[in-house]
């Protein structure tokens, strides 16, 4: 009996070191993600250095963005004066819930 324990013990501390925080999966939801990274700069939606470059959807679109893929482009290859956020500092999944927050939250 206490050997399957020691075993169970082992096995969660293997899995709780298996690196999954390390590749972007934070757990967070993209609203969390979004407060903790970009709204910043963004405010409810709003861009506090380039005020017509909101995150509304009809902004987004006259700047030639209109899927997930196209803001997370963004976040990795941003114009001058916006941050760049690489997979190190925000992983692909992490980007990917931050951009349908985006999508859905500012319309």
């Amino acid at each position: 009996m206490v050997r399957i324990e020691v075993i169970m013990v082992l096995a969660v501390g293997l899995v709780a070191c298996s690196g999954g925080m390390d590749r972007g999966e934070s757990g967070l939801s993209g609203e969390e993600l979004f407060l903790r990274h970009c709204s910043g700069c963004h405010p409810e939606g709003g861009n506090s250095k380039y005020p017509r470059k909101s995150l509304d959807r009809f902004t987004l679109a006259a700047n030639g963005i209109h899927t997930a893929d196209d803001i997370v482009d963004v976040m990795r290859h941003p114009d001058q004066g916006m941050t760049r956020f690489d997979r190190r500092t925000i992983g692909d999944a992490d980007a990917r819930k931050i951009a349908g927050y985006v999508l859905t939250a500012f319309k």
